[in-house]
């Protein structure tokens, strides 16, 4: 996760690092935190690329281009 999103070209500037909070091989379950530090001067960026759908499409993407 780190490398994904430290390197996306609309996130990596704002990533600060990746942690897993819960992993099940049982289940094959993985619940993770991400941390982005975003600027508050950054008018629609909350609304748009912080947006949880868009950080989840960043990894679907990787995930996509890896196949």
């Amino acid at each position: 996760l780190t490398d994904i999103y430290s390197s996306s070209p609309a996130l990596g500037r704002y990533f600060r690092s990746a942690q897993v909070v819960y992993f099940s091989n049982e289940t094959s379950t993985v619940f993770y935190q991400l941390e982005f530090s975003v600027p508050t001067s950054t008018e629609g960026l909350m609304e748009n690329t912080m947006n949880p759908d868009f950080i989840r499409n960043v990894l679907r993407q990787n995930i996509y281009d890896g196949d």
